[in-house]
């Protein structure tokens, strides 16, 4: 699967909902329910990212819930996208990107949203033939501002902020015409994930959902 189909791909999946939940799950049994809940308010796509050692038992068990996309993220070697694709994940979120990274997601068909920072980091991927990419860390980054100043030079290419957008700047980043969906953490609490508050999940994801 090329860049560009993956890009393609990427893009129809970012623009299922303005904000694509970044979960950090270390209890499988919470997967299931707390998947039906995004899923049931409204944001179907679901980036679980492979930073505790359930994360790939909590992607096979989101990909069974109908209705869902769910995709591994903080996926940084071959070896992460080989075993995200093995675990149901149907694409891949990277904070950066390497050759090595590109042609592994490319030999397994498993769609890459590459992250970028910079214009330099755009160009690199434009390059490799990605026109939808990660913006992150988006605040450290420069936050709307630099996404709305690369767009100028860089029209070509939409963005996924991620990383310190929250409910009170979201809409500064949805506004920009460069700009498809963001990601964020704030729609699942640790506390309410553990203690299985689904409704009040459910609830905060149907917010998020009118947020454009």
């Amino acid at each position: 699967m090329t860049p560009e189909i993956q890009s393609q791909k990427s893009r129809a999946l970012c623009e299922l909902a303005p904000v694509i939940p970044v979960l950090v799950v270390a209890d499988a049994s919470k997967a299931e329910g707390l998947a039906t809940a995004l899923v049931a308010g409204g944001l179907p796509v679901l980036e679980v990212t492979l930073r505790t050692q359930a994360a790939l038992d909590v992607i096979r068990e989101m990909a069974k819930v109908p209705g869902g996309h769910v995709g591994a993220g903080t996926v940084l070697t071959p070896d992460d996208v080989k075993r995200a694709k093995d675990a149901g994940a149907s694409f891949a979120v990277s904070p950066g990107a390497t050759e090595r990274l590109v042609r592994a997601c490319e030999e397994a068909e498993l769609p890459l949203l590459p992250g970028s920072a910079t214009a330099s980091e755009v160009m690199r991927a434009m390059e490799w033939g990605y026109s939808m990419l990660k913006f992150f860390p988006a605040e450290a980054a420069g936050g709307a501002k630099m996404l709305k100043s690369l767009g100028g030079p860089l029209p070509q290419v939409s963005f996924c902020p991620t990383g310190g957008v929250s409910p009170t700047n979201a809409r500064d980043y949805l506004s920009l015409s460069n700009v498809i969906c963001v990601g964020g953490s704030w729609i699942s609490p640790d506390a309410e994930v553990a203690a299985g508050s689904w409704a009040a999940i459910e609830a905060r994801a149907r917010e998020a959902r009118a947020l454009k």
